[in-house]
């Protein structure tokens, strides 16, 4: 079964979306990456922007939009994207963390929220490919969400694109203030070890795991994430992938470097 896997670093709000400069090598960077990729027949996301007690899925047929941001403009609430969702999926997802031993659950009501609708609407604007969102687990455990990614390895979906979106950078007062030198280097420091960890086949994945799980020892952890939900989607994908990414970028976003990872 052919999965693809990708961790993206997904910008802030609808910001991509607007023209703002500050995204612009984001932009570029998504809508250039369908062309690295199979077209898949299905998608699933990873965001940072949804906390269940237990990691839960959206199962709508037609899932709406949530516009989770507030002080932008008129247009920022105005945003389409009507891709399908699919319910057989939501269920694969579901069971599959089931038979782990981790309690999961179904929502036919919830909607996507923009850590799903802002990139997907820059990699596959005609929005015709079922998407699926998976939450995650408020306790920001990274073990825990590091047993999900485990989990997911055993779907059998054939052409599945798994997308973690999150931000490895995410300090929104370092976002907000004048150009800082020694808050460049702190983000660079992290996203050196971050790409080390992720990137090296020199590791064992018993250490890769111990790594990541560990994060906060990293370079500038606690700096770059005063807290770790953007973090987390990574985790996912890495030990889904269960292996070093086969490839990595890192861009400029509002200032800050970025990094995203593939497994392909």
């Amino acid at each position: 079964m052919e999965k693809q896997i990708v961790f993206l670093s997904h910008g802030g709000g609808p910001l991509p979306l607007l023209g703002d400069p500050g995204h612009r090598e984001l932009v570029d960077y998504l809508q250039a990456l369908p062309g690295k990729l199979n077209q898949p027949d299905a998608i699933l996301v990873i965001s940072a922007h949804w906390e269940q007690d237990s990691p839960t899925v959206t199962s709508a047929l037609q899932p709406e939009l949530i516009y989770d941001y507030y002080g932008f403009p008129r247009e920022s609430y105005e945003i389409a994207y009507p891709c399908p969702g699919s319910p057989e999926l939501a269920q694969q997802v579901t069971q599959a963390l089931q038979e782990a031993g981790i309690d999961a659950h179904m929502d036919g009501e919830r909607g996507l929220d923009h850590g799903v609708f802002v990139p997907l609407k820059l990699m596959y604007p005609q929005a015709n490919i079922p998407c699926v969102q998976l939450s995650l687990v408020n306790t920001l455990d990274a073990a825990l969400h590091w047993r999900i990614g485990e989990a997911l390895r055993s779907l059998e979906v054939d052409r599945l694109l798994v997308i973690g979106s999150g931000f490895s950078f995410h300090n929104m007062t370092a976002f907000r203030a004048p150009d800082d030198r020694s808050a460049r280097e702190m983000n660079i420091a992290f996203e050196q070890w971050l790409t080390r960890i992720c990137s090296t086949e020199e590791l064992s994945e018993s250490e890769r795991r111990k790594q990541l799980i560990e994060w906060e020892q990293a370079p500038y952890a606690r700096f770059c994430h005063p807290r770790e939900e953007h973090l987390l989607p990574l985790h996912v994908c890495v030990a889904m992938a269960g292996r070093a990414s086969d490839s990595n970028a890192s861009i400029e976003v509002l200032g800050k470097s970025a990094g995203m990872f593939h497994w392909l």
